[in-house]
């Protein structure tokens, strides 16, 4: 399932802590989809062997990260498809 996450009007700190609490309910077979206003650099290290993630532009200069499980071996073909919808919209 994509659970969607937009974070891109809220002030800072405030994007880092709701997807670090949203990432941790993550189940096999869930993937966070975040719109960001800014690519969120301080996240991914906190990320790193836990999680996976890719990240591309959205429609008006922000920022689409799809995060999962990193022992979700399905999850990143999944993604890859969901990207490759977006970019075509």
């Amino acid at each position: 399932m994509v659970i969607n996450l937009d974070v891109s009007m809220l002030e800072p700190c405030e994007p880092l802590e709701r997807t670090l609490e949203a990432v941790q309910a993550l189940a096999l077979g869930d993937c966070l989809h975040v719109i960001h206003s800014r690519e969120p650099r301080m996240l991914f290290p906190m990320l790193e062997g836990r999680f996976v993630w890719k990240i591309g532009t959205a429609r008006l200069g922000r920022f689409e990260i799809y995060i999962w499980r990193a022992d979700d071996a399905e999850m990143a073909a999944r993604v890859q498809a969901l990207m490759g919808k977006a970019e075509a919209c």
